[in-house]
């Protein structure tokens, strides 16, 4: 397995997810607290960057034995386990390793921050590994979308505030329901491409209980939603809504070019895309917003 072969199986791409929730708790507790504790920061990103390749290692390897990736079935590059012949063992030590790393890490952060920390990690744990394996992989259900958004979003955001000295709270919860939402708005536009193949490796995703037409307007409904519930967290002035009035315009233009090609396995990189450029929009637009 060459490097670049094993940043495809952890599709180290795709951490722009976990590190736009962590740049935003970070800019929330700032926002609140006025300065960053450096080392635990560090500590954090680290982990929390460990359980997220081995998630998507953990998903690489069942998706392969299970047979949900085939030629037949995926024609994306990056599923170097289908298209060029890696060994899936490869993937599955990939996730051991990755979450021997998390877990040594999250034992510092317990000693530093308390016991609180230790039941979230290991929340974490366990959903990135049942998200994929198990009997009943969480990914095969129509919760995939809460699970993705609630931990990638709310969780991650949650265990940021907490090592940097914030306490739990409903408001802290409220902080983090935009991404939450947005997140999960990924995960519809990933399933709804795969359809056609996920009901064939016999899944029950949500965007095929709810059929194609209503998984699409899902997703808008996800996207206003991320920018709406901004302000939960961020004043409604005239600037503050005119800010985030801008970023949802662009993120606009790029649902309407999602929804004009489709979403099937032949459109399913250029829809990531897409999505990935929302996303990207909303991270910086929301993270303007805490720090103004």
């Amino acid at each position: 397995m060459t490097l670049n072969q094993f940043f495809r199986i952890v599709e180290i791409r795709t951490k722009i997810i976990s590190v736009s929730t962590m740049v935003l708790g970070f800019a929330y507790v700032y926002r609140m607290t006025g300065s960053i504790e450096p080392v635990s920061a560090v500590l954090v990103v680290l982990a929390s960057l460990c359980v997220d390749m081995a998630t998507t290692a953990f998903n690489s390897f069942f998706d392969y034995v299970k047979k949900v990736d085939s030629k037949q079935t995926n024609r994306e590059s990056d599923k170097v386990l289908v298209h060029e012949g890696v060994p899936p063992a490869y993937a599955l030590i990939t996730s051991v390793v990755l979450y021997g790393f998390a877990g040594v890490l999250g034992l510092i952060l317990t000693f530093l921050h308390g016991w609180i920390i230790l039941a979230l990690g290991v929340a974490s744990l366990a959903v990135g590994y049942l998200y994929s394996g198990g009997p009943y992989p969480i990914s095969r259900t129509p919760v995939g979308e809460l699970f993705a958004g609630g931990f990638l979003g709310s969780v991650l955001f949650m265990i940021v505030t907490l090592t940097q000295g914030l306490e739990l709270s409903t408001v802290v919860f409220l902080a983090s329901v935009p991404s939450l939402i947005h997140i999960a708005s990924i995960l519809t536009v990933n399933n709804t491409c795969d359809i056609q193949g996920d009901t064939l490796a016999g899944r029950h995703t949500l965007s095929i209980l709810l059929g194609y037409r209503t998984s699409v307007i899902l997703i808008v409904l996800q996207i206003v939603a991320a920018y709406g519930t901004i302000f939960l967290t961020v004043e409604p002035q005239l600037l503050t809504a005119g800010i985030a009035l801008a970023g949802f315009f662009l993120s606009a233009h790029t649902m309407k070019s999602m929804i004009i090609q489709g979403f099937t396995h032949e459109t399913k990189g250029p829809s990531m895309g897409l999505i990935s450029k929302s996303f990207m929009i909303y991270s910086i637009i929301y993270g303007v917003l805490l720090i103004l």
